[in-house]
């Protein structure tokens, strides 16, 4: 069974609250980094829980939500091996598995509707890493120290 990580902010708790019954009929594992509530917080003490738990291997992938989808998604790719798209459509969310080999999707809650984050989710669940040309690319990302 494949874990997932989910993050959100005030902004993204109501979209991640709709995903996560999809996500469990599906058979994913579900670990909730937070937020619980739509009070008011700040996105990076979330984002990092995420993005620890994927360095360490105690999840698969990600699905990371904020008003914009910006700020999450910035705060996630300050850490090494952390492959976070920011994607509003299910192009982008497969595109970004396939050809970026990402491993956290990231959506922004205020501009997207719930029916289409699913389709996006789905999109992005479901694409698999192409490899090849794309391989070299993605091993060029991370910074090394």
């Amino acid at each position: 069974m494949t874990t997932i990580g989910m993050a959100s902010d005030h902004a993204g708790f109501e979209l991640k609250e709709f995903l996560k019954p999809y996500l469990k009929s599906m058979r994913y594992e579900i670990i909730d980094f937070g937020t619980h509530s739509t009070d008011s917080m700040d996105y990076p003490d979330t984002a990092h829980r995420l993005a620890k738990a994927l360095e360490e291997g105690k999840v698969e992938c990600g699905i990371a939500i904020c008003g914009s989808g910006n700020g999450i998604a910035m705060t996630l790719n300050k850490h090494q091996g952390v492959r976070a798209a920011l994607c509003w459509n299910p192009e982008l969310g497969a595109l970004a598995r396939q050809h970026n080999d990402a491993n956290i999707l990231s959506l922004p809650a205020r501009f997207i509707s719930q029916e289409l984050a699913l389709e996006i989710v789905k999109s992005f669940l479901f694409a698999e890493f192409e490899g090849g040309r794309h391989q070299r690319r993605v091993d060029k990302i991370a910074v090394s120290k």
